[in-house]
């Protein structure tokens, strides 16, 4: 039976600018054998053909319609939502306008006209952007967003804060929660992925990532196999302490065409 593998990027094909060795085999293997294949990331700083482009310069083929980012999830979010009426204040790094802008998302720097806030990873985060925000919440009551929930984002030589540092930011603020997280864990990423790009059933589906609180959390709630990867973030020991188990542990990426072999059922 044919199986659709949704792969987190950074921490399970690479980290930061090194791809984690057997990726590029991996995935070969995969498609040989009549597999679907998506790329999924909550990183918000790239664009989606920024990923493209990476992961060919590292022998990954693929093509822009196998790569999801939360910046399109937010977008194809924002698109059923806003009237012509509303504009979206946002926090966050170029790659993140530029997609917004590419799905003709009206955006404003004005906090007086809007009626939505989008929190993505931003670099340069500072008071005046958190202050502009507040305003937009305190005066419109605008509905607060965020690309994703990440903590932190894993690099080569161990982790940076990420979009998390922003919502926390947000919420102590506004004393509340942000109304909707839209990459992973998210109901709507998971919906989008497995009926609107992969088009197959749930039971049919891997997610396949190194984070317990994203990858694994949306796997579990949306029925799909869920295969942490052990080359990023969570850790044997995270896995023991939490209620959220993998259906698979596998110590990286070139493990998977191995499957039902190679991993450790916990």
């Amino acid at each position: 039976m044919t199986k659709g593998f949704i792969f987190d990027l950074d921490g399970t094909v690479y980290l930061d600018n090194q791809l984690i060795d057997g990726a590029v085999e991996a995935i070969e293997l995969l498609r040989k054998r009549g597999d679907k294949i998506v790329f999924l990331t909550n990183k918000s700083i790239s664009t989606r053909y920024d990923y493209l482009n990476k992961l060919r310069n590292f022998g990954i083929e693929t093509n822009i319609h196998e790569i999801i980012n939360s910046n399109y999830i937010t977008a194809n979010y924002l698109k059923e939502q806003m009237d012509s009426t509303d504009a979206v204040l946002v926090i966050g790094e170029d790659a993140l306008f530029q997609e917004l802008i590419d799905e003709n998302i009206r955006i404003t720097n004005n906090p007086d006209k809007a009626t939505f806030i989008v929190l993505g990873w931003d670099r340069k985060f500072n008071y005046e952007k958190l202050n502009d925000a507040y305003q937009a919440w305190l005066k419109n009551n605008a509905t607060i967003l965020a690309t994703n929930p990440d903590r932190t984002c894993p690099i080569y030589d161990g982790q940076i804060p990420d979009c998390a540092a922003m919502i926390g930011a947000m919420e102590g603020v506004t004393g509340q929660k942000i109304d909707l997280i839209m990459g992973k864990p998210s109901k709507l990423t998971a919906n989008f992925v497995v009926n609107e790009v992969l088009k197959m059933n749930p039971e049919q589906c891997y997610m396949v990532g190194d984070r317990l609180e994203t990858d694994i959390l949306m796997g579990h709630e949306n029925g799909l196999n869920t295969v942490l990867v052990l080359s990023g973030i969570s850790t044997i020991e995270m896995v023991k302490k939490t209620d959220q188990k993998p259906t698979y542990i596998i110590e990286s990426i070139k493990d998977i065409v191995h499957l039902q072999k190679t991993i450790t059922v916990v």
